[in-house]
Parts: structure tokens; sequence; C-alpha cells
């Protein structure tokens, strides 16, 4: 691994984010394309940056993102994931505010499959008595 970058994977859903920090100025690119043109809501542009505001590196390091997977919504928490990760390889010291916000945190809910025999997982076709 090349000095001071950090490497990060954010999973949420099925989305999975590649993150790689560097020593910078504070610009994020996601797949390539600025964070706020990849991400249309300024809910997800903001989510993403969080974990860098909650430690106060906003403008210290330079993010190279990429996703695959999933929808805009699911991206975004898997790349507030994956640079909190990549964060706390370059410094430790950020866990305890990274952990209290539950940034570290995988969220491990995942859509359910569909059952045979039935409309969707839990949905059943109507009944019909005739």
């Amino acid at each position: 691994m090349v000095k001071n970058i950090a490497i990060g994977t954010g999973r949420r859903k099925t989305a999975v984010a590649r993150v790689f920090v560097r020593e910078g100025s504070g610009k994020i690119v996601v797949n390539g394309k600025d964070v706020k043109e990849y991400f249309p809501l300024e809910e997800q542009v903001k989510l993403v940056a969080q974990p860098l505001l909650v430690t106060s590196n906003d403008s210290k390091y330079d993010i190279v993102i990429t996703v695959v997977g999933g929808g805009l919504n699911g991206q975004a928490a898997a790349c507030l994931h994956g640079i909190s990760r990549a964060l706390l390889q370059i410094d430790p010291d950020c866990h305890t505010s990274l952990k209290a916000n539950g940034y570290l945190t995988r969220d491990s809910r995942m859509v359910e499959r569909k059952k045979y025999g039935q409309r969707g997982a839990r949905r059943r076709f109507q009944f019909s008595k005739r």
C-alpha cells in the first residue's frame, strides 16, 4: 500500500463502495464525477460528507470512490460507511466520534427474498373460496 493512502470498503443493501482517501483539499469524486454531480439530492451529498464533518477533516483529504450496485440512497450510505472505515485507518483517534454517530456499523438490513406461491416476500395471492 502506498504511503498516506487509506482504503475502506462500505456496504449498504446491495451497494458496495471502495473508498480511497489521500491527503488533499477536500474534493470528493464518485465514479469519475464530482459528488454533487453524481448524487442529485443535497441530503445524499451531506450523508457522504458526514464522517469528514464529524471528525473535522472536511478540507484535509481528497476522496475517490468507486460504487456499484443498489440505488442512490444505498450507494450514499455505502460511501459513508467506506469513508468512515478509511478515516479510521488514517487516524485511530477518531474512532470514538465515528462510533458514537453509528458510522462504523454495517447496516445489515436487506430485501427479503420472494417466496414461491406468493406475490412477494410476505404478500399472498388473494384467497378465493369458490
